[in-house]
């Protein structure tokens, strides 16, 4: 079942649980997410929190659409626009489809490490600013919920140096697959 407007018209934290499972796929490429984090509009760490700039408009756009920013100057981060100000970073993806065309933009084979991280997510993919702003409910994407919802773990977010530790990073539990390893009792580090 593909995914509807109303699923991404909530809290950045309820879509980033929900994401986990879902099957992602642009153009022929993809794999199910098993990586998320939030980001909330008064979160100290979100780029929306001091309001609309022409880097994040597109955050404070329609839900379902594609935010594309580049990290460090470096790589491209992924977001998924949930209600006004609110994203979800897709942190991890175990590749299923389009490996090919994914290892050769990646120039390595090892899927566990493919598309683990949200830079690595883009370049395999295919994801760049030439993405920025374009609706996820049509092509080139493919958002398909699971049959059954997903066993999730919790964390901390990684990466950031505010608010790191809200536990608004889900995965999918026991997957091989995500960037950084959940720990402790459903993967929230022990107190």
């Amino acid at each position: 079942m593909r995914l509807t407007p109303d699923f991404f018209d909530r809290t950045a934290v309820a879509v980033a649980k929900d994401l986990i499972g879902v099957d992602f796929e642009v153009d022929g490429c993809g794999g199910l997410i098993v990586e998320t984090e939030a980001y909330e509009p008064d979160d100290p760490a979100s780029h929306s929190v001091r309001g609309v700039t022409p880097r994040n408009s597109v955050m404070f756009g329609p839900p379902a659409h594609l935010y594309v920013y580049r990290s460090y100057g470096i790589h491209w981060c992924a977001n998924i626009v949930c209600r006004p100000g609110s994203a979800v970073l897709i942190r991890a993806l175990q590749p299923l489809r389009g490996l090919d065309q994914m290892t050769a933009r990646r120039g390595m084979a090892d899927p566990l490490l493919l598309c683990a991280g949200p830079g690595r997510v883009c370049q395999a993919l295919g994801l760049s600013l030439l993405h920025n702003g374009r609706s996820l409910l049509e092509p080139p994407f493919t958002l398909t919920a699971p049959q059954q919802p997903a066993p999730v773990s919790t964390g901390r977010r990684v990466g950031i140096s505010k608010a790191a530790d809200l536990p608004w990073r889900f995965g999918l539990e026991g997957s091989a697959y995500v960037s950084r390893r959940f720990t402790g009792r459903h993967g929230l580090p022990p107190s």
